[in-house]
């Protein structure tokens, strides 16, 4: 059989972030640096989660494709500057000496293990026969002990499997990933099974999903990397589809949290991708997502992107995927919100009314409001200038910011636009009397804060309870 060269056949900026944009961690209740995107360059596939020891763990995909690589922090901003540790580098010769694909780190009855897909060096076809293997660690540190080979996943079929994953459900331990099965005619297909050993299943597999959709068979037929997170009563097990260019996107499947993993039936797929290339971002091809917390515990989807559509080449060859994350928000029927991939720089937030939580400054093109809108609407990025001033810029207009007009009210400006007072888009962030809570001070009206009324927006008194928001 004859396939394409490509893996869809076969498949430092936040240490010296300001602290104006700190959050505080939910123990120690110290403020700590905000992440900045791109989190970490030239890290494709990755996965960072928070271990029971209070540490950060990242990996992914290098360029090189020759490695596994792993780094930790305290902090997720840490992670962008952590040290790296090389674990293990492909082998001279064998199934494990060509390319190396999406490590995953988990720790399993004991120990540390990381599983990764590899195929043989040597050129052609051969160089993409993709298996699943694991490496173990010899001791409880995994960035200083020693790596090994533990063996080959033990897959249903001798053939094209890569992206495993596994999570533990109601005492149980899955594993889900991604293979090619003989007999259907797609790149990979997505599946699940119970495991005996950290290689052996311990049943028959479940085919969860194969690529049938438009969105998941653009390019290639692809449904890939599954990534698991329990809240709000259900599963939700998300995907990767179609070419690594700026059409990868993800998917949804999902599942009520009683219900039998192992039966296909009862897992429900989203007809429409949940996350995909936004051009008013400047993010292409967001995908390989995983699931963690930040310091107060709250949801944050990590994935990579580019920052450009147009690749010369094969994509999979392009190095500049880069590890990105954002808060994981969820709809009032309990499902994610995934929005938009929110773009470089400091993550942004909301801001919702103290007083009518249900309002959130918001925007609808340049009209800037207090009300209900759609999730990437909603977000700004609170963009620090020196004196620890910021501007409140949203996601979808990079190049506007809230701006003070000379008759009191506030409307979104283009940066430098006339009729502005210099400074009139700069305000000084004071915390709130409640915790989670801020007011924005003008830099131009000492005293006078940013409030609403009738969902418009203006400058009134600090004393005023609609100019508390709460930020999220």
């Amino acid at each position: 059989m004859q396939f394409p060269l490509s893996r869809r056949t076969f498949v430092a900026g936040a240490a010296l972030l300001p602290l104006a944009n700190a959050r505080l961690d939910a123990t120690t209740r110290r403020p700590v640096a905000a992440p900045v995107n791109p989190l970490v360059r030239q890290r494709a596939d990755a996965q960072v989660f928070r271990h029971d020891d209070g540490f950060y763990y990242m990996t992914g995909s290098v360029p090189e494709y020759d490695r596994l690589v792993l780094r930790r922090s305290r902090t997720l901003a840490g992670l962008a500057t952590a040290e790296e540790a090389v674990l293990w580098r492909h082998e001279a010769s064998g199934p494990m000496s060509g390319f190396l694909w999406a490590p995953e780190l988990h720790w399993i009855d004991g120990r540390w293990i990381m599983y990764f897909a590899a195929g043989p060096s040597g050129g052609g076809e051969d160089v993409f026969r993709i298996r699943t293997y694991a490496v173990v660690c010899d001791g409880p540190d995994p960035m200083r002990g020693k790596w090994s080979v533990l063996g080959e996943f033990k897959a249903p079929w001798d053939s094209f499997n890569l992206d495993s994953t596994s999570f533990v459900h109601r005492g149980k331990r899955y594993f889900a990933w991604a293979q090619r099965e003989p007999g259907i005619e797609t790149n990979s297909n997505l599946y699940i099974a119970p495991l005996a050993t950290p290689l052996t299943l311990a049943a028959k597999a479940t085919r969860l999903t194969v690529p049938t959709l438009d969105w998941e068979i653009r390019g290639y037929k692809v449904a890939e990397a599954p990534a698991v997170i329990e809240r709000n009563g259900r599963l939700f097990m998300t995907y990767s589809a179609s070419a690594t260019d700026a059409r990868y996107c993800l998917g949804l499947l999902t599942i009520d949290a009683d219900a039998d993993l192992m039966d296909a039936r009862a897992w429900s797929k989203s007809q429409e991708p949940v996350f995909v290339t936004c051009r008013e971002t400047s993010v292409f091809g967001p995908g390989h997502n995983s699931f963690t917390v930040d310091e107060q515990g709250r949801d944050v989807l990590v994935y990579h992107g580019r920052d450009y559509e147009a690749i010369t080449g094969d994509p999979l060859f392009d190095p500049n995927r880069h590890t990105r994350m954002q808060r994981l928000y969820y709809k009032p029927d309990g499902s994610p919100d995934f929005g938009v991939p929110v773009g470089n720089g400091v993550l942004p937030e909301r801001f919702a009314s103290a007083r009518k939580p249900g309002l959130q400054l918001a925007h609808d093109g340049p009209h800037a409001f207090v009300g209900a809108a759609a999730l990437p609407a909603t977000q700004f990025r609170a963009v620090v200038e020196p004196g620890g001033l910021v501007r409140l810029s949203p996601i979808l207009l990079p190049d506007h910011s809230l701006a003070v007009a000379s008759d009191g009210s506030v409307r979104l400006a283009r940066q430098g636009e006339s009729g502005f007072a210099p400074g009139a888009d700069r305000f000084r962030r004071l915390p709130g009397s409640a915790r989670g809570t801020v007011q924005f001070e003008s830099s131009l009206q000492r005293g006078k804060v940013l409030s609403s009324a009738e969902g418009a927006l203006h400058l009134t008194s600090r004393g005023d309870p609609a100019s508390v928001w709460k930020a999220d």
